[in-house]
């Protein structure tokens, strides 16, 4: 139920308003009842529970039917919402920008590494020189085993604007010549060359075929990841919605153009399994690595 801060909604409230209406929501939220066993429950007459079940009807909160020489109540909400006049906390403006897995700017990969594209490998495996290949572009998943990948997406901000928060999807896993199910790696996220964290991916996952992955991928090598979504915001980041560390967008060094975002296996990571990372056209969810930058006014 959308309510606001008007007297069109006065008998709403009124009707909220009384201990034994709210108990009687509560009675209610459990299942429908009759008013008799109503009654017993909260004490009180037949009559006093009837005429508090109408004040709550009359405001759409419950209703009745029939059921024999029953009168029933049911409950018809499981939520008010009050609407106030005025927008306390104004909406964040936002624009989103996908990037291609194979649209990396910078990189320092060692074997086992490779890219994969819609119709088969791009260049030979297992030769980081292939990852300059101009071919790189159409990757739709690519993965190495030391080292990192660097991506830059585009600063639209203006001198006006205040930068929120930043989100960053991408769908990842581990790296293991042709798969393991059970291989951790410590992948760390960095922005503007600053460590974000690190995610510790499980394993390389090719107990099942990807779902968008490609037929021509053999199934004995990863076919898909997990997707994680690392958030930046002015108190700090997450990880899927959880606290992960405390680094701030205070923290980041600010680049007029452009922001610059890595994923890397560290060499002091405790786990170094690699990472492979999908795109659109391969795993699970058959996207691009997704960021959204949202500001203020």
């Amino acid at each position: 139920m959308e309510t606001s801060i008007s007297n069109d909604w006065l008998p709403v409230y009124k009707a909220l308003a009384n201990p034994i209406r709210l108990q009687i929501i509560q009675l209610l939220a459990r299942k429908a009842q009759s008013i008799s066993a109503l009654a017993a429950q909260l004490g009180v007459s037949e009559t006093i529970t009837a005429k508090h079940l109408n004040q709550l009807a009359a405001t759409g909160i419950v209703s009745f039917s029939h059921q024999g020489h029953f009168k029933i109540a049911k409950l018809q909400v499981d939520q008010i919402n009050i609407k106030f006049p005025n927008i306390i906390y104004p909406s964040y403006n936002a624009y989103t920008v996908k990037i291609p897995v194979g649209h990396y700017t910078n990189f320092s990969v060692a074997p086992s590494c490779g890219l994969a594209g819609r119709d088969g490998y791009i260049g030979r495996v297992d030769h980081p020189s292939y990852f300059m290949d101009p071919q790189r572009i159409f990757a739709g998943m690519i993965w190495w085993n030391n080292g990192f990948v660097e991506y830059q997406f585009p600063n639209h901000l203006t001198s006006h604007d205040q930068l929120r928060m930043i989100d960053i999807t991408a769908e990842l896993g581990s790296e293991f010549p042709f798969s393991n199910n059970n291989w951790p790696s410590d992948i760390t996220v960095s922005l503007n060359s600053v460590p974000l964290g690190y995610w510790t991916s499980p394993g390389d996952f090719s107990d099942v075929h990807g779902k968008y992955t490609p037929a021509w991928v053999p199934s004995n090598v990863n076919q898909y990841g997990l997707q994680k979504v690392f958030r930046i915001t002015d108190h700090g980041s997450y990880l899927d919605g959880e606290p992960w560390s405390k680094v701030s967008l205070s923290d980041l060094p600010y680049q007029n153009d452009r922001f610059t975002l890595r994923f890397e296996i560290q060499n002091f990571a405790t786990h170094k399994g690699g990472c492979t990372i999908f795109g659109k056209g391969f795993g699970n969810y058959n996207q691009d690595i997704e960021v959204k930058v949202y500001s203020a006014d």
